[in-house]
């Protein structure tokens, strides 16, 4: 960021008076531009026994799996951001249960939380963001081609409370990036 985005004048990195850490400050106005983590949101769904993935036709990860997810957008709540998703990029209707994990991604400050939910039916399709989309038995799920640690984490959660019969709400941290390797099989 070079300048502010009320004034157009030049900005520079300082400590605001009463803050503890840099910020953009505007030198003219005095606006005080805030970098704060982006929220990703997403969902399992659910159709009877299997669970909805996506191929990532995307970067980062363009070949990997994952569950339907994407950035918040302003304006929606977290349920309506994951529901949202899961139109674009599985063309899929669900509905949004309780949340399932929370990955606090650290190296990329993003913060990534994870519903369950129910396909309304088994209607779904490769949206833009998708290369393709396959409904999955747990011994299918392709692990070795997860796109992200927090989906990994989302999914595992996901079937160990299948096992317990519960619905807990797991929280994870990922300090580190990822060392990327293409997918077999994939387009990376």
């Amino acid at each position: 960021m070079k300048y502010c985005s009320e004034c157009a004048t030049p900005i520079s990195v300082r400590i605001p008076e009463g803050d503890s850490l840099p910020r953009y400050v505007c030198n003219h106005c005095g606006t005080i531009h805030y970098r704060n983590p982006r929220v990703v949101v997403g969902c399992v769904p659910q159709w009877q026994d299997r669970i909805l993935l996506c191929r990532r036709a995307i970067e980062p990860r363009h070949g990997y799996w994952t569950v339907p997810a994407g950035f918040l957008e302003n304006d929606e709540t977290t349920r309506e951001g994951a529901a949202r998703e899961t139109r674009e990029e599985a063309c899929a209707e669900v509905t949004i249960g309780s949340a399932l994990s929370m990955t606090h991604v650290v190296h990329v400050n993003q913060i990534h939380l994870m519903y369950r939910a129910q396909m309304n039916q088994a209607d779904f399709a490769a949206g833009e963001e998708s290369l393709e989309v396959a409904l999955f038995r747990r011994t299918e799920i392709p692990w070795d081609e997860l796109a992200f640690p927090s989906i990994r984490f989302c999914l595992e959660s996901y079937f160990a409370d299948l096992d317990r019969d519960r619905e807990d709400f797991h929280i994870q941290d990922v300090r580190r990036p990822m060392h990327p390797t293409p997918p077999a099989g994939g387009d990376s």
